[in-house]
């Protein structure tokens, strides 16, 4: 057997149809002989086949099988292609698939030869002359192996210098199994491990003509090309040790520092959790630490002198707790609270004063061809009037507004803007959509989409008042009655303004209860002003009966303290007035009275 040293033999074999089945017999022979006398094994000699005639067939690669019995199996299972002779494609194959690492080859820096032993019949159909020379340059000993007809010139094209060792011509398939054997003294050639004085520290390989050294697992060939050196696996910074690299012949382990053991992946190092022993005592808390734990309290708790138990400390006085009107201290935290009348806001913090109103108002406007361009235009400004009430915020009142005809359409939800000016903006660029009155389509969509969370409605549970304003100037097309409803029953508090042609009964039907104090109308649209005054008057809270709120509290108050103290001098005047009247009466009437008798007594001397 070749012992001179592990190889990579591709056999490139012609299956064109100038091969007759039994001449391809010779031919299976011929790889099987060969194979026959080579140490095949993953560490020494790999083998592959393809066949070839208009395409390239893999009929093993050089990492499918390490026996000669699978091979020859493999072999005797070939069945020839019978197309044309495209030798030049099989020579591209063999360079670009058939020779590379995915395909079994071993690296080209391990040196270990790589050898294609091209078998062929004719003349090629494609050039070669090219691809060879690739191939050769790529590191692949070409053996030529023609066959009776090939063409000698092609074959001298193929193969590697020196040509005399690398070209061979066999006049007939029945003397190419004579030829193997000598094939075989060429391809193995002498042992030079055996014949010279290597020098090599660890291991000799043999190649043709040549042989190099290796070293043994775990350590590195030196400059010298002859000894061998420890690896020292650590020392690259790629063992991906957390704590500790320790190297040991060519490989390495991880360790850790001292409180911590190593994981399971064998790199990462775990912290000891000394308090999962259970012997802490500590009465709050125990935290692990290198070597060790200690004890910790809760937040609003003091560690004691015998570091183990906790007791409660009054946070108010300990920490700067930011508490506008009083901080109240309980086990382990605090909280604030605000005076009787005001309530706690979103800060936990701060208390409600006047101004701070929370409401989220959605406007649903009619925006039918019955009410014309100008005086939708008209309407917009009745809608920044209502705005001009509000305080805007992303915590205080939040605004949107649906417009409809025979559709509906958000015109911006109540998440979109944040500050009355942006808003006005808005309403001033919206455009007019004209055609029919379908209200109670606008109050199923208002429902459906404007007051969900989605669209930027607080969550019910935050008790922000949800308001409708429904704006319309005619009789609706559709059934108002269900949706209306819905939304009262939904929580959202309903007020209804009309103009012109629009229908009483309708608008008391979306209107909350009282009704009186949430329905308005207006008989033409240039009369709206007062619809305005109106709203902002009947949406303002009696004292003491948690009507719901759009305005803060106090400035309704102001506007009620208004409302009295106009009413006030008004009776005031008033009184006065007849006061100053009943004085003025008595006055002339004792003048007039002593003028008459001073009128009698002139007559009565004349008499």
């Amino acid at each position: 057997k070749c012992r001179t040293g592990p190889l990579d033999i591709v056999f490139v074999i012609d299956s064109s149809r100038s091969v007759r089945p039994f001449e391809f017999e010779t031919m299976r022979r011929f790889m099987m002989d060969i194979i026959g006398n080579l140490d095949v094994g993953p560490n020494a000699t790999r083998v592959g086949v393809i066949q070839y005639s208009s395409q390239v067939q893999n009929i093993f690669s050089l990492k499918t099988f390490f026996t000669r019995a699978e091979m020859e199996r493999a072999i005797n299972s070939i069945i020839p292609l019978a197309q044309g002779t495209m030798t030049g494609l099989a020579i591209q194959y063999a360079m670009n698939v058939a020779f590379t690492t995915q395909e079994g080859a071993r690296p080209l820096h391990k040196r270990i030869p790589r050898i294609a032993i091209i078998v062929t019949d004719g003349r090629p159909q494609d050039r070669v002359t090219e691809v060879a020379t690739q191939a050769r340059n790529a590191g692949i000993e070409i053996y030529a192996v023609g066959i009776q007809r090939a063409d000698m010139n092609s074959l001298r094209a193929m193969a590697s210098p020196p040509l005399e060792e690398h070209v061979f011509l066999v006049e007939s398939f029945e003397l190419i199994q004579q030829f193997a054997k000598q094939f075989q003294d060429k391809l193995c050639g002498v042992d030079m491990c055996v014949e010279r004085e290597h020098g090599c520290q660890h291991s000799c390989i043999s190649t043709p003509g040549s042989f190099y050294c290796e070293c043994n697992p775990g350590y590195r060939l030196n400059v010298d090309g002859k000894t061998c050196s420890p690896i020292d696996a650590c020392a690259d910074g790629r063992h991906g040790c957390q704590h500790h690299c320790v190297s040991v012949r060519g490989s390495y382990s991880c360790r850790c520092r001292a409180g911590y053991y190593l994981s399971q992946n064998k790199r990462s190092c775990i912290m000891i959790d000394y308090c999962s022993f259970g012997n802490h005592s500590c009465q709050h808390e125990c935290v692990s630490i290198p070597n060790g734990h200690y004890c910790r309290c809760r937040s609003g708790f003091t560690l004691q002198p015998d570091s183990k138990s906790c007791r409660a400390t009054d946070l108010c006085n300990g920490v700067d707790h930011g508490c506008e009107f009083k901080c109240v201290s309980t086990e382990g935290s605090y909280h604030c609270v605000c005076p009787e009348g005001q309530q706690l806001q979103a800060d936990g913090k701060t208390c409600s004063k006047c101004g701070a109103g929370h409401v989220d108002l959605v406007m649903v406007i009619d925006g039918s061809k019955s009410v014309r361009p100008q005086n939708f235009e008209l309407v917009k400004q009745f809608v920044n009037r209502i705005v001009d009430l509000l305080e805007v915020s992303p915590h205080g009142t939040r605004v949107g507004l649906v417009q409809y005809s025979s559709r509906v359409r958000t015109e911006f939800p109540l998440n979109k803007y944040h500050s009355a000016d942006e808003i006005k903006k808005a309403v001033m660029d919206v455009e007019y959509m004209e055609k029919g009155t379908m209200t109670g389509l606008a109050l199923k969509h208002m429902v459906e989409h404007s007051f969900s969370e989605l669209e930027g409605a607080r969550p019910l549970s935050h008790n922000i008042p949800r308001i409708g304003l429904v704006f319309t100037d005619g009789r609706s097309q559709d059934d108002i009655s269900e949706w209306a409803r819905r939304a009262k029953e939904s929580g959202i508090v309903m007020f209804a303004v009309g103009v012109g042609k629009a229908v009483e009964e309708e608008l008391r039907a979306i209107a909350s209860e009282p009704v009186e104090q949430h329905f308005s109308y207006s008989a033409d649209f240039t009369t709206m002003t007062h619809l305005v005054e109106n709203f902002s008057l009947n949406i303002c809270p009696e004292e003491g009966k948690g009507e719901t709120e759009i305005r803060s509290p106090c400035e309704c108050e102001a506007l009620v303290q208004f409302q009295t103290n106009t009413v006030a001098i008004l009776q005031s005047l008033t009184e006065k007035n007849i006061l100053w009247a009943d004085a003025w009466a008595s006055r002339s009437l004792a003048q007039m009275t002593a003028r008459l008798e001073d009128l009698e007594k002139q007559i009565a001397n004349k008499k």
